[in-house]
């Protein structure tokens, strides 16, 4: 982070070579950089995520760790909180209920809501909980989200069940293009090597079945890649 006063996290100031004008290509640690930071000059590089282009001047929109690929400036964020949307696949835990409704914790600032109408199946008046408990997971799809970012989830779909068997494994939201892969390659890769079904959720969740074995296997190759995301963003060796 660039403290007042300190040294402004332009790219034109990220070269290990004082007389270049390209971002810095070493072996030095990841440049961190804050919301509000000025990045350089927008002429010869392109804003990506988290990145604004503002009179000339690129600003960093986003906390995180700053990449240039292919002329692109972007901001991986260190950490991010999922939001949810019209559509999504999500995994969600029950976290309460009353006689017709159920809590659903998807890993987003509001619980959402499961009506009965649009869960598994009905129940009769106060056995709400004999069709799904506490402390259930689900996987599910966002409905619709209001203006205050609270959200409708439904069970009402093809695929969507209550989660008896297997693991769910978390990850950051920021991190799923990693595990999904350029066209879904990489999470079919691990589907295949582990012989598990891999279900990647919209807000990070990972649920993963199959046998013990395999399941050990995707979830060792999960924390592999939870290392690797931390060794790039604070630069060294795993």
């Amino acid at each position: 982070m660039v403290m007042n006063g300190g040294s402004v996290a332009r790219l034109d100031n990220m070269s290990g070579d004082n007389g270049a004008d390209g971002p810095r290509r070493s072996r030095q640690a990841p440049l961190l950089v804050a919301p509000g930071d000025d990045l350089g000059d927008s002429g010869e590089y392109e804003a990506g995520h988290g990145v604004l282009a503002i009179n000339g001047r690129l600003r960093a929109l986003k906390q995180g760790r700053m990449n240039n690929r292919g002329g692109t400036v972007s901001i991986e964020p260190r950490r991010t909180s999922y939001v949810p949307r019209p559509s999504d696949l999500v995994i969600g835990y029950i976290e309460g209920c009353t006689s017709n409704i159920w809590f659903i914790d998807i890993g987003a600032p509001f619980n959402a809501i499961l009506p009965m109408s649009l869960g598994p199946s009905k129940a009769e008046f106060g056995g709400i909980r004999k069709v799904l408990d506490i402390g259930d997971a689900i996987l599910c799809r966002v409905q619709e989200v209001e203006e205050n970012h609270s959200s409708v989830v439904t069970m009402k779909g093809m695929g969507l069940r209550a989660i008896r068997s297997g693991s769910v494994e978390e990850i950051d939201p920021h991190l799923l293009g990693r595990l999904i892969g350029r066209g879904g390659n990489n999470l079919r890769q691990l589907k295949e090597d582990t012989e598990c079904r891999v279900v990647a959720g919209d807000n990070g969740r990972v649920w993963i079945d199959g046998d013990l074995d395999g399941i050990i296997n995707a979830r060792d190759r999960l924390n592999a890649l939870l290392t690797e995301a931390k060794v790039e963003e604070f630069g060294g060796d795993a």
